[in-house]
Order: C-alpha cells, then structure tokens, then sequence
C-alpha cells in the first residue's frame, strides 16, 4: 500500500513511484514509436483510399470506459471487502485476548495462548500471499503444534483448532464455566469466518472471459488509435495517443493490482504491517518486555 502525506498538486502529477507508470510506460512508448511510424506512413496510407476518423472511436471510447469502470468496481469491492476482514481479524484478536487475560489472569500458559494468536496471523498472510510458512511460524508455535500444523491442508484452520483445544482444557479443568467458553468460542469463529472470507476472494478470482474480452479491447483500440488521429492531428498524434492509451492501459493495469489484494503490488493491502500491528497489540496486553518495531512506510511510501 502507498501512503503518502498530503501533496501539493503539482508535485502529484509528476510522482512516480506508486503510479502504474513503471509497470505500462514501456506500453506507452511503443504505442508512441507506432504514432511516429503512422505520421511517416501517412502518405502511402491515403494512397490507399482507407481512411478512419474519430467518429467510431469516440463511441468505443465510450464503452470501454463504461466497461473499465464496472470491472475497476468490482476489484476495487474486492480489495474493500478484504480490507474489512482484516480490520475484523484484528478487532477479534484483540477481544478475544482481552477476555481470556480477564478470565485467566493469573494462567503462566497465557503467553503460548498469546503466539498462538499471532502465529494465526501471519499464517493466513503467508497463506494468501503462498509464501513458505514454517520458518516464520517456527518462532510462534512449539514444535509439535508446528509440526501438526503444516501436516494440515489449512495450517491456519488447524492453529485456530488448537486455540480452541487450550480454551478447552481449561474448560474442562474448571477455570472457565460454559458461559465464559461458549462467549471465547464465538471469538474464534469470528476468526474463523475472517479466514473463510479471505479464502474466498483469493480463490475466486473475477471471471477470466469478463477480463480478457476488456484487455483485448483496450489494446486494440490503443494500437488502431493514431491511424484515426492521425489525418487530423499530424504531428501531435504521438502526444494525444500516448495521453489516451495512458488513461486505459493504466486503469486495466490498475484493476489487475486490486483484483488480487493480498498480493506485493504497490496497491495491495499491507499485510505484514497489519499481522505487526496485531502482534504489538497482543505482546503489549500480555505485558511482554520484548515488543517488536512497528513497521512505517520506506522512502518511496511503500507499506507492505
């Protein structure tokens, strides 16, 4: 995620890093290389007879633009509803550790409990993010949780059970009634539904056919854009089709960031700036002497 402080407007228009821009300026450049072979084919193109006007790119224009903002909404709910379940994850963290310090005050195991949370987190960022686990994980859980853990198709799902094992065994030792339990335990589905929901949008992702048939149209209309703009233009072609294609191709380029919110893209969602915000939290209410840095954005305002 980029965050950036308040700009003044025209040092916005020339920022760089967390724009698009460096992922489609080579598009751009070959769409201004095409302009310029247009402006010098422009003599043998009206030997021709063929001639394309702006009348029908208007009209398409139109479309694609209708069509770019239907699929921009749907990622963009995509990256919003994902966004939630981790702002939820981490109100349910911090509740359900909250009640279990209350009601155990005095448990030595309170600290396991404690990592058992954290190691929830960052599993689930790993998971979606389909990094290797074991090692980040290795400094949460013993290792026999860790080893049952990564046996489990869903290491995640598997440490949730494993909390809910510990709130267990306590349950059945006496030190929490079946009310305090059957209260922790909603805590845990609440985690469990935040892990369902994550799930979901990383394994469904927007309709291929939906995003291909867009792709291919912007493309075309960029690559048949100088011929038509040509004739009227000359010599600003280059500069007007570049301007164009810039506004389609960078929101295609943009959709395709959001759609997947959990990846390392400038525009994705900072997962390990969250799974650290969770981890601070929880050490804190542990009253842990060991709290881990908060992570803040690098030089180019990059949060991940």
């Amino acid at each position: 995620m980029i965050v950036r402080p308040q700009q003044h407007w025209l040092r916005l228009i020339l920022v760089w890093h967390g724009s698009v821009l460096p992922k489609i300026y080579s598009r751009l450049f070959l769409n201004f290389l095409l302009s310029i072979a247009v402006i010098i084919m422009l003599p043998w193109y009206t030997s021709l007879g063929i001639r394309l006007t702006v009348a029908p790119f208007s009209i398409l224009g139109v479309a694609i633009a209708i069509f770019l903002g239907f699929r921009n909404n749907a990622c963009y709910s995509r990256y919003v509803e994902a966004r939630l379940l981790w702002g939820q994850l981490m109100i349910a963290s911090r509740s359900l550790f909250r009640e279990v310090k209350n009601t155990l005050p005095d448990d030595p195991a309170l600290g396991e409990f404690v990592r058992l949370q954290i190691a929830f987190a960052h599993c689930l960022r790993m998971t979606l993010r389909r990094q290797p686990q074991a090692d980040q994980l290795a400094a949460y859980l013993s290792a026999d949780n860790l080893r049952v853990a990564m046996d489990s198709s869903s290491p995640a799902n598997r440490i949730l059970l494993i909390m809910g094992e510990w709130l267990a065994v306590r349950r059945r030792e006496g030190q929490l009634s079946d009310m305090l339990f059957h209260s922790l335990n909603i805590r845990l589905n609440d985690m469990s539904i935040v892990l369902a929901g994550c799930e979901r949008i990383a394994n469904t992702p927007v309709p291929f056919a939906y995003t291909l048939i867009l792709h291919r149209t912007v493309y075309l209309f960029c690559i048949m854009l100088p011929f038509a703009l040509v004739s009227d233009l000359h010599y600003m072609t280059p500069f007007v089709s570049v301007l164009i294609s810039y506004t389609f191709i960078s929101l295609d380029t943009l959709a395709e960031e959001l759609e997947e919110p959990f990846g390392t893209e400038n525009n994705d969602l900072p997962l390990d700036a969250i799974c650290n915000a969770i981890e601070i939290d929880l050490l804190q209410m542990n009253d842990e002497p060991v709290i881990p840095t908060r992570k803040l954005p690098d030089k180019y305002y990059q949060l991940t």
